[in-house]
């Protein structure tokens, strides 16, 4: 189910009115108390956050109902934020569309509300799933509603933490480059927010020009006429897959290392306010052990996007089919498999990513000294998990943690609000059904922690408060003891 908002809808204005109504009632955002700063004349941002999609939007809006300005940067055209109207090539989100997001807990900045003040209560109940296309413009409007200060076409090229307590962002823009210096960072940068799409080694017998990640920015147009081998099974490769066949590949081959596709969701079968709210307080062996069960299931992909691929007939599903070996042969790539060798025109990488700080240039200042979860646990046989392994190890407030104390001074002003949080935080960093409690419990954790940085200005502010609220002249001051009326 498609509907269009080019054009803001009568339902619409009021939503908004009512939104303002209640933003009013709660007194949201809260004024601003913290303290402003310079350094040699620059002033100093209370938060940067880098990254403005739905977690930096979500972070932006909660730190400023606490009360903190946190204005976002991001390197891509307004209105184009995050992978929705990128690189996501799903037909519809997984998520059931009930749930509220990134909303706050405000009933009328959630997508329900959204939809239905535009096109009615009867066209909720028919949506199945949410367009992801829909779920952009709803973005968009989420962020126009909430004047969120979103700076785009600003690409951080360094993130510097400095010993004189503040974080030095180095951007390019279109104005050219400048200096941004804030007391806090946040990095709101996505599923591959800390490193990168992951290929394996065998990936590189290829030229580059004849395979692709599946997050990559391909134009699956020129996959017209060309058999197509996808290397995966999950969301993003029935995703890529099915792309490639609506261009009109001659076949699709999806060679899948498992003997079956994954069937249940079993993350989603521990979803409930005590994980998302316990899950930080858990000792190290059941976050590790709760992470892993979930990576080693894996999350089967969603039934729409399945029926998406198996309705064309050019498609094949390759089960237990690991790739043992590739090769260019004349111009055609080789794929050795225990079931054969599949002849292709090109490769997709469905491989997912992969944490590694070393990959990412705006990180060089914070690789070597951040602290990850392998640096201090060990976990028991049969748990290894290289994805946890790497995850960094948070603080309660999301941010960095040195691996060697002392070594890199400030790394503690940096806080992680994308999904490699999981493992300390659980998932409220990174998908649509706690991002909400995530980006308060973010909020709320760096307001205290400025808090406690200032308080000697709090409380001289407080020494220093002098609005009356009794004048002296609400009473008659006796003039000693009276005789007591006859």
């Amino acid at each position: 189910m498609t509907l269009s908002v080019d054009s803001p809808k009568p339902g619409l204005a009021a939503l908004e009115a009512r939104l303002r109504q209640d933003l009013a009632w709660l007194e949201l955002p809260a004024k601003r108390w913290m303290p402003a700063r310079t350094i040699d004349g620059q002033s100093v941002l209370d938060v940067a956050i880098i990254g403005g999609g739905m977690a930096g939007m979500a972070a932006s809006a909660a730190l400023n109902h606490v009360g903190i300005d946190a204005p976002i940067f991001d390197r891509a055209p307004e209105g184009y934020e995050g992978p929705w109207a990128t690189t996501a090539r799903m037909e519809t989100l997984r998520s059931p569309k009930q749930l509220t997001g990134p909303a706050l807990g405000l009933p009328a900045l959630t997508f329900r509300a959204w939809f239905e003040a535009q096109f009615g209560a009867e066209a909720w109940e028919a949506l199945d799933k949410i367009p992801r296309l829909q779920w952009m413009d709803y973005l968009r409007w989420y962020r126009r509603v909430l004047g969120l200060d979103i700076r785009n076409q600003h690409q951080v090229q360094a993130v510097r933490p400095r010993a004189d307590g503040v974080v030095q962002l180095d951007i390019a823009s279109p104005a050219g480059s400048q200096t941004v210096l804030a007391r806090r960072v946040v990095l709101a940068t996505g599923r591959d927010g800390l490193g990168g799409a992951y290929v394996p080694a065998f990936a590189h017998k290829l030229p580059r020009h004849r395979w692709a990640h599946s997050s990559d920015t391909t134009d699956y147009a020129a996959l017209a006429g060309k058999r197509v081998g996808v290397i995966g099974a999950g969301a993003s490769a029935m995703d890529s897959a099915a792309t490639a066949l609506e261009a009109g590949a001659a076949s699709v081959d999806l060679l899948i290392r498992r003997d079956d596709i994954p069937r249940v969701n079993k993350g989603k079968g521990s979803g409930n306010a005590g994980l998302v709210h316990g899950h930080l307080s858990l000792p190290d062996e059941w976050k590790w052990r709760i992470r892993h069960y979930i990576n080693m299931q894996q999350v089967p992909p969603p039934r729409g996007s399945t029926l998406r691929v198996s309705r064309h007939p050019n498609a094949r599903f390759n089960l237990s089919c690991p790739i043992l070996d590739v090769a260019m042969v004349g111009d055609e790539i080789h794929v050795t498999t225990p079931k054969g060798v599949f002849v292709l025109d090109f490769l997709v990488f469905s491989t997912g990513f992969r944490i590694d700080w070393t990959v990412r240039p705006e990180f060089a200042a914070l690789a070597p000294h951040v602290r990850a979860w392998g640096d201090r646990y060990t976990p028991a046989a049969g748990q290894e998990d290289q994805e946890l392994t790497d995850s960094p190890d948070l603080g309660a407030a999301f941010e960095l943690q040195e691996k060697t104390p002392g070594c890199c001074p400030g790394l503690d002003r940096v806080h992680c609000f994308s999904y490699p949080a999981a493992l300390t935080h659980g998932t409220v960093s990174g998908d649509i059904p706690a991002i909400s409690d995530g980006a308060k419990r973010l909020a709320q954790g760096m307001a205290g922690l400025f808090y406690r940085e200032d308080v000697e200005t709090h409380y001289a502010n407080m020494q220093a408060y002098a609005e009356p609220e009794v004048f002296g002249d609400e009473w008659i001051p006796a003039e000693g003891v009276q005789e007591p009326v006859q």
